[in-house]
């Protein structure tokens, strides 16, 4: 069963965008909001010629997360994500770079971006100009993601923890270098800038439960103190420094 699946979360229009991309020639299209596992056993049995995801599906982590559906399905030649909302040029140039073959935004568009359905769906490729732009401001190209591993997303727990890194070496056994490595390696695949974005992108990408987190590092100390404390302290102080007189 060949054909044409697009992915999106926006599931009271599944019917529309199908109706839409059959009427721009894409044949037996199928649209769902299946994610993960149950996505994978969809593509299995579909056997698509085309795959499409849209941007936002898994928010910055799409890139990584549709270019190891890629690597789990190596067969499909032909991958697009696509955009209606706004995605920043910034991280939509990730799917090039983790092996996606084409980029479309509405962006640039609607006209544009019909059109650029139209090559997808002849097989061409397809990179929006605003990340053909963003790719050619570097010297270098930017590396693709990693793996992430168990090991990664065990460390990040204790990160969202509020853990530092020298507890969390002690609790793994591994040095803070290490804990370092795995941290910026986790970020860097998934796309990540900080600690918000990384505990809403493992909660969001169901990496671990709420459940599996507590906030009280054996090291925690209230910065800066109470007022109350500071009064004792200054009292304390000041009390040492008569008798010193």
């Amino acid at each position: 069963m060949a054909g044409s699946l697009l992915i999106t979360r926006d599931v009271k229009n599944h019917s529309f965008y199908k109706k839409q991309l059959e009427k721009l020639g894409f044949s037996n299209v199928k649209v769902t909001a299946l994610e993960k596992d149950g996505l994978n056993i969809l593509i299995r049995e579909m056997n698509p010629d085309l795959v499409m995801m849209m941007a936002r599906f898994y928010e910055c982590a799409t890139p990584y997360m549709m270019g190891e559906l890629k690597k789990d399905f190596p067969k499909i030649k032909n991958w697009a994500a696509l955009s209606l909302e706004a995605y920043p040029p910034d991280l939509a140039m990730y799917f090039i770079l983790n092996g996606i073959k084409s980029y479309s935004t509405a962006s640039d568009g609607f006209e544009e971006y019909f059109e650029s359905l139209k090559a997808i769906n002849r097989g061409r490729t397809y990179i929006s100009q605003s990340v053909q732009d963003r790719l050619a401001l570097r010297d270098e190209e930017p590396a693709p993601a990693g793996k992430i591993t168990a090991r990664h997303i065990e460390v990040i727990r204790l990160v969202c923890c509020g853990l530092e890194n020298e507890e969390i070496a002690q609790i793994l056994y591994i040095s803070r270098k290490t804990v370092y490595s795995h941290k910026r390696e986790f970020c860097r695949s998934l796309n990540v800038r900080n600690d918000v974005e990384l505990l809403k992108t493992a909660l969001k990408q169901k990496m671990f439960t709420e459940d599996e987190l507590f906030f009280y590092p054996k090291k925690y100390t209230l910065t800066p103190l109470p007022d109350k404390a500071k009064g004792k302290r200054a009292a304390k102080e000041k009390g040492e420094g008569k008798r010193e007189k």
